[in-house]
């Protein structure tokens, strides 16, 4: 299982960005800082998108997130609410079923 790391404060990941577009390598700066060359090229390329280039950014992509969290509990919501229906739908005809015989 893989660990996660908290996100690189906002001054490092600037940091980062500049010193790539300055000329040095991901590679260069991950065996300085510490990091992983592909952190730093993701850094860099959500840098682009925040700064006009096509993609989403930073706060659209936590809204999709928050989106699509907000549907997965809606869903699970709506077919617990369809069983419940089926159950008491299924209940009241047994009830009337039986009433009617007497």
């Amino acid at each position: 299982m893989s660990k996660v790391r908290p996100p690189y404060p906002a001054q490092f990941r600037q940091q980062m960005v500049e010193l790539v577009r300055a000329g040095r390598t991901p590679a260069e700066h991950a065996r300085e800082f510490n990091v992983t060359a592909q952190s730093i090229t993701n850094l860099v390329g959500q840098a682009a998108i925040d700064s006009g280039k096509e993609g989403l950014t930073c706060v659209e992509r936590e809204e999709l997130l928050r989106l699509r969290r907000q549907l997965r509990q809606i869903q699970q919501e709506r077919d617990i609410l369809a069983k419940a229906t089926a159950w008491f739908a299924g209940r009241s005809d047994a009830t009337s079923t039986k009433s009617s015989d007497s």
